[in-house]
């Protein structure tokens, strides 16, 4: 939402603001644009008859005293994906939709376009090397939009990209997620078949082609557009170097993995259909670094690499897992994953992990006992959690202080350590812990 009011800002609007808790990096990017609030909290008397719009983000409360005064005027109120489209409905609309891979593979869309000297709009959902903000709104005649399959808004509870209405798509993998909106897999799959359905006339999507139950709902859909399966491309590593090769040119990477060379040939499919040639689209990955939290690199010296990753949902982490135990065939693998979104955390979805951790040679679930607090979640302990990821030898933690003493204490010469999650372990200080231990 922060990005959002900075690019509309940027686009010059008038913006105002309400929220009841902003945390960093929000803080400082509004107040470096003059939109940082006077204070947290929601204010009635902001919502005035000369507003245009209303812009609602997802986590407001359907009784937000702003939200009511606003439904009590008559003002026009639109969910976040509502306003972007609104913004976009003149431009090239391109949705990257999917339960993995989203973000990386709208990075290295950008990036593409970017090398290219494209100019172009845009939506992430992280931050990304080279790029100010998160969002971009322009007079551009095109836009790359990450599509988000969680809902719109509290009074909107359509998918977020349901909303784009796009020219051109993505469909990186179906893998059952946010089992609190979508409480069936019949249900959750039904949202990526009304996703295609949502694109426009003459347009086309691509599609995983490694995906068996993405190959069923494609073989069944109805819709007239195009539709066009990516797979692996050709590659090879060779010394903890992963390239790609294509047309007898080889391109070294700085990423790898096959869940990431997938990203890549989704990514090279838009940008094929957007007037990029494949020999200038693989040029421009081989500077191309990973979105941030996704395989990210901590640190490394001659015989270990720590790793971070935004790894939490089951397909999600078996395939980080099978990365960097293919790219370092040679090395043991410390696996370390948080459990911590209401999905992961809950009882009746537990078992979805079931051998998701087999390839670790040691590994580790962390939940932190707040968590189960702040959801209020009935908490289960260590016996619960190895039967569902169905390891015995699974050490369990739920005390940061405990995780970063067992962490420190391991011999991490011939290994690598992968650290797994959308939460933050408790607070525990990644940078340090990696210093830590590099430098023992």
């Amino acid at each position: 939402m922060h990005n959002l009011a900075i690019a509309l800002h940027k686009k010059g609007f008038e913006i105002t603001g309400s929220d009841d808790v902003l945390f960093e990096p929000s803080i400082s990017r509004l107040a470096k644009h003059g939109l940082l609030p006077q204070q947290n909290g929601w204010f009635p008397e902001k919502i005035t008859d000369d507003l245009d719009a209303v812009i609602l983000g997802m986590h407001a409360r359907v009784d937000n005293p702003e939200l009511l005064e606003a439904q009590q005027k008559g003002i026009k109120i639109y969910s976040y994906p509502e306003y972007v489209y609104e913004q976009s409905k003149d431009k090239l609309r391109v949705v990257i939709g999917g339960s993995h891979g989203k973000t990386t593979i709208t990075s290295m869309i950008l990036h593409a376009l970017q090398a290219a000297g494209k100019d172009f709009d845009y939506l992430v959902g992280a931050q990304l090397e080279g790029f100010d903000t998160m969002v971009r709104l322009s007079n551009a005649p095109l836009i790359i939009i990450e599509g988000d399959e969680y809902l719109s808004s509290p009074i909107d509870r359509r998918p977020k990209f349901h909303l784009y209405k796009a020219n051109l798509a993505v469909i990186s993998g179906i893998a059952w997620d946010h089992i609190n909106v979508f409480p069936t897999f019949e249900n959750y799959t039904e949202q990526f078949e009304i996703f295609i359905q949502t694109i426009q006339p003459n347009g086309a999507v691509f599609y995983a082609g490694n995906d068996t139950v993405l190959q069923e709902l494609i073989s069944k859909n109805q819709s007239a557009v195009t539709k066009t399966a990516y797979n692996l491309p050709r590659y090879e590593v060779v010394n903890g170097v992963t390239s790609v090769i294509a047309q007898d040119v080889k391109y070294d990477l700085q990423i790898f993995g096959d869940h990431n060379l997938l990203n890549l040939e989704a990514a090279r499919s838009i940008c094929e259909q957007l007037g990029i040639s494949n020999h200038a689209y693989y040029s421009s990955m081989l500077t191309f670094k990973g979105a941030a939290r996704r395989l990210e690199l901590l640190g490394k010296n001659e015989v270990t690499n720590i790793y971070k990753d935004f790894a939490h949902s089951p397909s999600k982490l078996k395939a980080t897992l099978h990365a960097v135990k293919t790219q370092f065939p040679d090395r043991q693998l410390i696996a370390c994953m948080e459990l911590h979104t209401f999905s992961s955390l809950n009882k009746d979805f537990l078992n979805e992990y079931a051998g998701c951790m087999k390839e670790a040679d040691n590994a580790i679930v962390y939940i932190d006992a707040q968590t189960f607090v702040q959801k209020k979640m009935e908490p289960y302990d260590e016996t619960t959690v190895k039967e569902a990821f169905d390891q015995q030898n699974l050490l369990f933690y739920d005390n940061p202080q405990n995780l970063t003493a067992y962490i420190i204490k391991q011999e991490l010469a011939g290994k690598n350590l992968l650290l797994m999650s959308s939460g933050n372990f408790g607070g525990i200080n990644l940078n340090d812990l990696t210093s830590t231990l590099l430098n023992k």
